[in-house]
């Protein structure tokens, strides 16, 4: 390897963990604080709010007793309340608790009521989902919506003629009234192939007849990391004019013929700011959605299309941007199940299921796309991540939730011996799971 390779990958490597450790940062720093805000507001003193394990690198105390650090290792965080054994809230440290008076105890996470302690364990995941909410309403406040009847902001660059202009709003598509984006999506997949598109616009006030390229072109919108497209160099803005030798003008064609390969090579046409070359793509198996929602495994080049155009967008109201906010989080909580279930059933390869590499990459193939995409993963990653500690496996909040609600059903808290074997369980479990996702990302392609 030459000197200038080894910088530039030896550079690649730290902006991919800089970024990573920077997304991680945000989503541990927001969940941990979430524990430290409730249990704070349910009367439980934390002693230590930390960014991160091992030793300290910057601390400072507040007037409240509680110390803030960053430590030397940012893959986590902990806060340890009074009277806590360890970080992991596993257990009361008897010494320390036998100091204690009645009053002081009941600051502690072990003497607080049941109700307090069950708050506390469940606001970080839910910190965690709040986080997303946030980041995607305030995205679409920023970057609106679009219109409801379709309308050209600004048109994508093509290697073909385009009649239709900035400022257009579509009436029509081929005789089909297009009053909204779903009638005028529904109408271009309708179309045969080999069809003409003509565009019935609003232009000015006056209704123009034009003919245009397809609503979808094989247009490259993003290129997904660890895929055959990213190894391939493809990249955003690209336009696939063949694939193994046949015309490609709608991004439908290029998906009949990557599903045609049965994951045999692809030889694409790639059209790039007016110049031509050609790429060899093996397509790798992903998972496919079905029409009903289903996952099954298919033969993907790691590419999103897009419209031809920019769609005009409209300012959406706190409101609006609230409750879609709230629907895109439910949605990635919807997906993940659908993922695990089709895993668990054999119709999507486990190879799916990233580790710390995966995850870092996405993070920063993201950051490549601009503040936007990165920001975005931010909040989709707050959710996983708030959803994962919801499972009832000890060591995580899920599993402490369930210790809880067996001491509401029972009146005492599980033995210390069931508690130490539960939590053993449960951490062989999470770590079988990291060295599981770790193996995909070795050996997975």
């Amino acid at each position: 390897m030459e000197f200038s390779d080894l910088l530039q990958s030896s550079g690649h490597f730290l902006y991919t963990a800089g970024v990573f450790v920077i997304a991680l940062s945000i989503i541990v720093a927001v969940h941990e604080y979430g524990h430290y805000i409730v249990g704070r507001w349910s009367g439980i003193h934390a002693e230590v709010f930390s960014l991160g394990f091992g030793p300290r690198l910057a601390s400072w105390i507040d007037r409240r007793g509680t110390r803030w650090q960053i430590a030397a290792f940012p893959f986590g965080g902990y806060v340890k309340f009074l009277g806590d054994a360890n970080a992991a809230s596993a257990g009361a440290d008897d010494e320390t608790m036998s100091r204690l008076s009645d009053d002081e105890r009941r600051h502690t996470m072990h003497g607080a009521p049941l109700w307090a302690r069950a708050a506390t364990v469940v606001a970080g995941p839910v910190f965690n989902f709040i986080l997303s909410i946030a980041v995607f309403s305030a995205m679409l406040l920023v970057t609106g919506l679009p219109t409801q009847a379709p309308e050209i902001a600004a048109l994508k660059v093509l290697p073909v003629e385009d009649n239709l202009q900035p400022g257009d709003r579509i009436l029509a598509l081929n005789g089909t009234a297009t009053p909204d984006y779903p009638t005028l999506g529904k109408v271009a997949d309708a179309l045969p192939d080999g069809a003409g598109h003509v565009y019935l616009v609003d232009r000015g006030g006056v209704q123009v007849s034009v003919d245009g390229p397809p609503l979808f072109p094989a247009l490259i919108q993003s290129v997904l990391p660890k895929s055959a497209a990213m190894d391939a160099g493809l990249r955003e803005g690209d336009v696939i004019v063949e694939a193994n030798g046949t015309p490609t003008p709608r991004f439908s064609d290029l998906q009949d013929a990557v599903k045609a390969s049965d994951g045999g090579p692809v030889k694409l046409r790639v059209w790039r700011g007016g110049t031509e070359f050609d790429a060899i793509l093996i397509p790798r198996e992903r998972p496919v959605q079905n029409a009903d929602g289903s996952l099954e495994t298919g033969y993907q080049i790691g590419i999103a299309g897009s419209y031809l155009f920019e769609p005009a967008t409209r300012m959406p109201g706190i409101g609006e941007a609230l409750t879609l906010g709230v629907k895109q989080t439910y949605g990635i909580v919807e997906a993940t199940f659908s993922a695990l279930k089709s895993m668990i059933a054999g119709k999507i390869s486990t190879c799916n299921l990233n580790g710390p590499i995966g995850i870092a990459q996405a993070t920063g193939a993201a950051a490549n796309e601009g503040l936007s995409s990165f920001v975005w993963l931010v909040a989709a990653l707050s959710t996983a991540i708030g959803l994962l500690n919801l499972f009832p496996v000890p060591v995580l909040d899920g599993g402490h939730l369930v210790f809880h609600a067996f001491e509401w059903a029972t009146g005492r808290p599980p033995s210390d011996r069931v508690m130490n074997v539960a939590l053993a369980i449960g951490l062989a479990l999470v770590l079988s799971l990291m060295l599981f996702g770790l193996s995909n990302d070795l050996l997975c392609t």
